[in-house]
């Protein structure tokens, strides 16, 4: 396992096609922006942890944009 601290606005690169940003940090919540290809899909730990079959039709999966304001 690796524990990194990292400010708002500085990025963790994973591999050459994944990285994390943090965008905002407010006491305990933090924001972050993931830039990765579409083939790679991307799950919060609580849907992970649910007994789901994730056999993933990427087309179907919804990409939500979130704009910085």
């Amino acid at each position: 396992m690796l524990v990194l601290s990292r400010k708002a606005g500085e990025s963790v690169f994973i591999g050459h096609d994944v990285s994390i940003t943090i965008v905002k940090v407010t006491g305990r919540q933090v924001k972050l922006k993931i830039d990765a290809p579409r083939d790679i899909p991307i799950l919060r730990e609580e849907l992970c942890s649910q007994e789901i079959d994730f056999e993933l039709d990427l087309d179907e999966v919804a990409v939500g944009v979130e704009s910085a304001p």
